[in-house]
């Protein structure tokens, strides 16, 4: 199994860290990807990645909840890491594997509209630069995240690797951003009572997915309100199982597949 999306860096882990890591090891997960949300997160992000080479994957980037009045020069100092942790000849532990996560977020405020605009533009250019997929996060703000990416992908002739974190769109969003090529990131809320997400993935390849926490957030039914697992992914593949009428291990070898393709991980 593979965790494509879990936060291990926060204070939620700080008490027990190392084991709760060696937990999820011993539990069958094969990798983590450990996304940031600013500059102030990279030290934490490179210190569980090099304790836990070959296991934690680093990640940079600017969340858009963090886009505040210093936007810019986060952005300065995010930008010469990416350019400095892309290098060749990087241990494992020090090379980034994708930007992220960024994108668009206007759930809390829009005093930062524009200014998150500029920050997902510019991300979205420099993992075209650097040739790195990225990790999008849109929250009440689908709209202008696709025009957004597509914009993007329309401008530069190359394309976008990357995936929709915690996605829990319509069918219709979902098929949107199929049509560029993007996976689907999905975790515990496909396991909750009410989520409609399992219908509107009916049409999704297995294929396009990817399984993930957003830990310590959002743990799945029957761990929900709870500090979450990597290991808890398994309820999110047992769900996908029954969708797909296959096997949970079905679900986590064609999952895993996907996230090692797509961050570019080792084959274990």
């Amino acid at each position: 199994m593979i965790d494509s999306h879990c936060h291990v860096d926060e204070e939620a882990y700080a008490a027990d860290r190392e084991e709760f890591l060696q937990r999820q090891k011993d539990g069958g997960i094969e990798a983590i990807v450990v996304p940031g949300v600013d500059a102030r997160s990279m030290d934490g992000i490179f210190e569980v990645c090099r304790r836990w080479r070959g296991f934690c994957y680093p990640v940079l980037g600017l969340h858009p909840q963090n886009v505040a009045e210093d936007w810019q020069e986060q952005l300065d100092v995010l930008h010469e890491a990416m350019i400095a942790h892309t290098r060749e000849g990087l241990d494992v532990s020090e090379r980034i594997v994708a930007i992220g996560e960024i994108g668009l977020d206007y759930h809390y405020t829009r005093d930062f509209d524009e200014a998150q605009h500029e920050s997902f533009r510019r991300q979205l250019r420099w993992a075209t630069e650097l040739d790195l997929p990225v990790i999008i996060h849109s929250r009440d703000a689908t709209a202008d995240s696709l025009q957004i990416v597509k914009e993007h992908i329309a401008s530069n002739g190359k394309g976008l690797q990357g995936v929709v974190h915690c996605f829990s769109g319509s069918a219709e969003v979902a098929e949107e951003w199929l049509k560029m090529g993007l996976y689907l990131g999905i975790g515990g809320v496909l396991t909750f009572k009410n989520s409609r997400l399992a219908e509107n993935l009916a049409h999704v390849p297995l294929e396009r997915l990817l399984l993930e926490t957003d830990g310590p957030y959002l743990a799945p039914t029957p761990h929900r309100g709870e500090r979450n697992e990597p290991i808890w992914i398994r309820f999110v593949a047992m769900r996908l199982a029954e969708m797909y009428n296959c096997t949970p291990a079905e679900v986590i070898e064609v999952t895993s597949a996907n996230s090692r393709k797509l961050f570019r991980l080792p084959t274990i």
